[in-house]
């Protein structure tokens, strides 16, 4: 099981460009973006963020003996 780099509610402020929380939580949840809410604010990961704009994590990748 890979580690995912946690993003927190100060590097999604600043992803964003919103400062209040509510703004965050809506921008991030209207893309598709699992939220979750800690003490501290709404934090989320760099593989969440990833799945919802359709990457993949390489380890996922599954190859045929044809293609390598």
């Amino acid at each position: 099981m890979s580690t995912s780099r946690i993003l927190e509610f100060e590097q999604l402020k600043h992803i964003t460009g919103y400062s209040r929380r509510a703004d965050v939580e809506k921008t991030l949840r209207a893309q598709g973006i699992r939220v979750f809410h800690g003490r501290c604010g709404p934090w989320t990961t760099v593989d969440l963020i990833n799945k919802a704009g359709g990457i993949n994590a390489a380890e996922n990748d599954n190859y045929s003996p044809e293609i390598i």
